[in-house]
């Protein structure tokens, strides 16, 4: 009887290539973590999997809170707009406060948990884009022909961006920025108006770069890092090295001489170098082309929300997927040299329990907006949940 009940469930449809390129990127993450710390968790607790453990427990939270987020339909989100910009803004507030915050390395961007350390600007960030989404669909024809219809959807992000530099958070700042400005344009708002202001946010976060002696020291290091190869450009060159001795096949899994506590950070922000140094070139290709077909899906998802006039879905999908694919080339780029360091994590690879859960929301999310689509494609039976 039990079995026969089971079998009468409407089990969801899901964008299979989407999922298999999540759950891809998922597991070779969890097992680059292990390779990439093994010896900084000998060094540190004396435990060489710590870090594996803890990314494969923060997996299984990320999945559990992606079924959660999965179960929601995508109206109540559309409708929550007011609560998710005030839970947004008020997680960057309380990381700011002495006493809640946890500041490393002068910057104040965690808050203790106990079980891992929230770093707010991950679920700030989500919920802000999902705002945004809202707002553009809510005041389209405004947004459309007026200015001011913009200037009202950029106030909470710009109070977001202000309160992310006092952490100070650079990275986040430049890819809620990027996101924001991809979904107002795609919602129909002037382009000579976005560029203006994207002018202006530039300038802005150019001043910001050339006047902090730490963030100033980043870019010179970063146009030469072999000048200062003991200063500031070590961590920049060790990845260079890295990357470079992975060759077209790279060293092995798990034989990665750099990960040996040459490069900082070779299992948060440098992980992609330590991928390449253990499978070369035919690795970085294949990452590339999961990454591809990931954000893709997501574009494609949005696409086909557009066509169903489920605009809402449509410019969450088209957020979601920009923030994935962005983030994604910021970091790969930092790797390589070709851009200053960001302190952005690589999506799904990098270990850290803020970013991979909030990831594993953001494809759930996706996966929700595919299901409604094919849902609504079909005509939903009768009896069938949301």
């Amino acid at each position: 009887m039990i079995a026969a009940s089971i079998k009468r469930i409407p089990w969801p449809q899901l964008d299979a290539r989407l999922l298999a390129a999540f759950l891809v990127l998922l597991t070779w993450g969890v097992v680059m973590v292990a390779s990439s710390s093994v010896a900084l968790a000998e060094k540190l607790v004396d435990a060489p999997l710590y870090f594996f453990t803890r990314q494969l427990l923060f997996a299984g939270v990320g999945i559990a809170a992606g079924m959660l987020a999965f179960s929601v339909p995508t109206r109540i989100w559309e409708q929550s707009g007011f609560l998710l910009v005030s839970v947004s803004l008020l997680l960057l507030v309380l990381v700011l406060l002495p006493g809640v915050g946890v500041e490393v390395n002068n910057a104040r961007r965690w808050i203790d948990l106990g079980l891992f350390r929230l770093q707010a600007s991950e679920p700030a960030r989500l919920g802000l884009v999902m705002y945004l989404a809202g707002y553009v669909v809510r005041r389209q024809i405004e947004l459309q022909h007026s200015f001011r219809g913009l200037f009202k959807a950029l106030i909470p992000i710009g109070v977001a961006s202000a309160l992310l530099m006092l952490e100070p958070d650079f990275g986040a700042t430049a890819i809620l920025l990027a996101v924001s400005f991809v979904v107002l344009f795609l919602g129909g708002a002037r382009l000579i108006w976005l560029l203006a202001l994207a002018a202006v946010a530039l300038a802005g976060l150019a001043l910001l770069a050339t006047t902090a002696a730490y963030r100033l020291k980043r870019l010179l290091s970063y146009q030469n890092p072999w000048a200062e190869i003991n200063d500031g450009g070590w961590q920049l060159a060790q990845s260079l090295i890295a990357i470079g001795r992975g060759e077209w096949t790279g060293v092995g899994l798990g034989n990665s001489v750099q990960k040996l506590l040459y490069l900082p950070e070779q299992h948060t922000d440098f992980i992609f170098a330590i991928l390449a140094e253990e499978l070369g070139l035919l690795g970085v290709l294949v990452l590339i082309a999961i990454y591809t077909l990931l954000v893709a899906r997501g574009f494609a998802i949005g696409q086909a929300a557009e066509r169903m006039n489920a605009r809402f879905r449509a410019y969450l999908a088209y957020g979601l997927s920009t923030w994935i694919g962005g983030q994604t080339l910021i970091n790969l780029a930092v790797n390589m040299g070709l851009v200053p360091t960001k302190g952005l994590t690589l999506p799904l690879m990098s270990y850290g329990g803020s970013s991979l859960i909030t990831v594993c929301i953001m494809i759930a999310l996706l996966l929700r907006i595919d299901h409604e689509n094919r849902r609504d494609s079909a005509g939903r039976p009768v009896g069938v949940p949301e």
